[in-house]
C-alpha cells in the first residue's frame, strides 16, 4: 500500500526576504537573537537552510538590509552631486516600517541590544563617511566635514530609534529625521 506524500507536490511555496525577516523576528522574540540560527529561520519560513542564502547572507542582513540599501542610495546621491540635505531626504522618503523598526523597539525583548548597538555603529559610521565626503566635495574643511558627517550619522540613527519607539508608521520617518538633523550645526 502506498502512502500519500506529506508535502505539497510541485513548486515550493513562494517566499520573500520580508517573509524570512518576519520569521526571524518571531524567533528572536521567542528565543533571542543569539539562540536563533539561520536554519531555525529557514525552517520557520518553510524553506531549506541552503535556500535562505538566496535571500540574505545572514540573519543580520534580514534586519539591516533595507537600511543598507538606503545608505547605498545616499552614497549614490552624494556621488551624483546631490547636497547632503537632498541625499538625506532621499534616504528618508518612503521609509516604511519593517523589521528594523521592530528590532529597534524590541531589542531588549529579543535579547539583541548589544547586536543593535554594534550594527547601529557600523551604519552610523557609513553614513558619516558618505556625508563627510559630500561636504568635502563642496569645499568644507576636512575636520569640519568629518565632525558634521559624524553628527549626521548619529542624527539618522537617533531618528530611527525615536521613530521605532514612537510606533513606526504613526508618523513619517522623514519628520523624525528633519527634527534630528536640525540639531546638527551648520558651518
Amino acid at each position: 500500500m502506498r502512502t500519500a506524500p506529506t508535502g505539497r507536490p510541485g513548486r515550493p511555496r513562494a517566499i520573500s526576504r520580508g517573509m524570512l525577516a518576519e520569521a526571524a523576528c518571531e524567533l528572536f522574540l521567542e528565543r533571542g537573537y543569539d539562540a536563533t540560527t539561520v536554519g531555525d529561520i529557514a525552517s520557520r519560513a518553510g524553506i531549506a537552510r541552503s535556500s535562505f542564502f538566496n535571500y540574505a547572507a545572514g540573519k543580520a542582513e534580514l534586519v539591516w538590509g533595507a537600511l543598507d540599501e538606503r545608505i547605498a542610495g545616499l552614497e549614490a546621491a552624494i556621488d551624483r552631486g546631490a547636497s547632503v540635505a537632498e541625499a538625506l531626504r532621499g534616504l528618508a522618503d518612503g521609509f516604511h516600517p519593517d523589521q528594523l523598526a521592530l528590532v529597534l523597539a524590541q531589542a531588549d525583548a529579543m535579547r539583541m541590544a548589544d547586536h543593535v548597538d554594534l550594527e547601529s555603529a557600523v551604519r552610523g559610521y557609513r553614513i558619516a563617511r558618505v556625508v563627510a565626503r559630500g561636504l568635502r566635495a563642496v569645499g568644507e574643511d576636512p575636520l569640519g566635514a568629518e565632525v558634521r558627517g559624524g553628527a549626521h550619522g548619529a542624527a539618522v540613527l537617533a531618528a530611527l530609534r525615536e521613530w521605532a519607539h514612537d510606533g513606526a508608521g504613526a508618523s513619517a520617518f522623514a519628520t523624525h529625521l528633519a527634527r534630528a538633523t536640525a540639531y546638527v550645526p551648520t558651518r
